[in-house]
């Protein structure tokens, strides 16, 4: 019984795997967040520091970031930070 019974979690597993790796952040999306969980000395660190590391616009960034907050697979990889980033919004939100 033993080897059917991993027979069986191996090919759960297998599809568990696939719907895990379905499920990742891409290592753009984590670098954003990675990003986004520093601290930083000024606010033109921070700009300097994303076209130079990552390569996009400020801009970008900030778009790709607001879309990652939202996002089930952004909150099971950095939880503080979107976290964070989501009471921020909500507290502009309500100051509106």
């Amino acid at each position: 019984m033993t080897d059917g019974g991993q027979a069986g979690e191996t090919g759960e597993t297998g599809e568990a795997a696939d719907q895990t790796a379905a499920a990742r952040l891409t290592a753009a999306e984590a670098a954003v967040l990675a990003y986004e969980g520093r601290s930083w000395p000024g606010p033109g660190a921070k700009e300097r520091a994303i076209r130079e590391g990552l390569g996009l616009s400020p801009v970008r960034y900030y778009q790709l970031l607001n879309a990652l907050m939202d996002d089930p697979r952004a909150l099971a990889h950095a939880p503080g930070t979107v976290n964070r980033l989501r009471r921020i919004r909500e507290a502009q939100r309500a100051r509106r």
